[in-house]
């Protein structure tokens, strides 16, 4: 899991600078990419996220094409992790 923790920083940290990638979602991300060493999250789901940081787009999911993943489609699969990782800190 170290590997996709330091994947998903540096996804973030990219998006950050070049796609304008809100504080608050990033710092959402990167308290997950810290939780990813203690817990079980599938990696499936990691990847998922790290796939849908890269393709974030301030105005996805706008326009004829409708292409790229804005911060409604990034927030969902966001809290979806983190419902996870605090059910495997409750049991």
């Amino acid at each position: 899991m170290i590997d996709l923790s330091q994947t998903l920083k540096a996804v973030t940290m990219r998006a950050q600078d070049q796609n304008d990638l809100p504080d608050y979602l990033a710092s959402r991300i990167f308290a997950i990419a810290d939780q990813l060493a203690t817990s079980q999250t599938e990696p499936l789901s990691i990847d998922n996220l790290i796939e849908q940081v890269e393709l974030y787009d301030t105005f996805g999911q706008t326009g004829y094409l409708g292409m790229g993943v804005n911060h409604t489609i990034l927030e969902k699969t966001i809290r979806k992790i983190e419902v996870l990782i605090r059910e495997q800190k409750n049991n």
